[in-house]
């Protein structure tokens, strides 16, 4: 296994993951009923944010934190949504990943679902 090295792997990260969160159980229906996601604008959308997160890129231009507040306006949102959110993300790089940006992008994840769960849960 390769680690994540560029904005290739980071697309093959986010197709794998969200093709095992929307058909999850427990969360799915958040990207598929309530925000009503279109996956193909929303994809390269949500690599820039990862390639902005974990390469110290500058082409993210939206605010994901309002995002999802937005969707706890819609459905709210509990810590096992978040926690379900992390476990299929981390999952989902440890398949196909190994290295120093796989960690990375991992401790980012949870320090990213930590912030929101303090801004959006606890407010």
């Amino acid at each position: 296994m390769t680690d994540i090295s560029n904005r290739k792997d980071i697309e093959q990260l986010m197709n794998a993951f969200y093709g095992k969160v929307l058909s999850n159980e427990e969360i799915g229906f958040l990207f598929t009923e309530v925000a009503k996601l279109d996956l193909q604008k929303h994809l390269p959308v949500i690599c820039d944010f990862w390639e902005s997160a974990l390469f110290q890129k500058t082409i993210y231009k939206g605010n994901v934190l309002t995002v999802h507040q937005d969707l706890n306006e819609l459905h709210a949102l509990t810590e096992q949504h978040f926690q379900v959110w992390l476990e299929v993300f981390n999952t989902t790089v440890d398949e196909l990943f190994k290295g120093n940006n796989a960690d990375q992008i991992k401790i980012r994840a949870l320090s990213i679902a930590t912030v929101m769960m303090s801004k959006i849960l606890y407010k």
